[in-house]
């Protein structure tokens, strides 16, 4: 997990890494991550992603169900 002390966007030194449900959106379609880890400034609103979130992310995706059924 990264350690982040700092926003990439606002600079604010608020960001804080959170574990809950993330929902996302694919061509209207909306699916969701069970305790996804993550970095969100209560600032801006920014959220950052290490590889392993960004890969539980993309196990849900109905954008790579396809690739996964292959």
């Amino acid at each position: 997990m990264l350690n982040i002390t700092k926003c990439p966007t606002c600079g604010s030194d608020k960001i804080k890494k959170v574990r809950r449900k993330w929902t996302g959106k694919f061509h209207g379609q909306t699916y969701s991550v069970p305790r996804l880890e993550f970095h969100e400034c209560p600032a801006c609103g920014e959220k950052v992603y290490d590889r392993e979130a960004m890969r539980k992310i993309e196990a849900h995706s109905p954008a790579l169900a396809k690739a996964r059924a292959s």
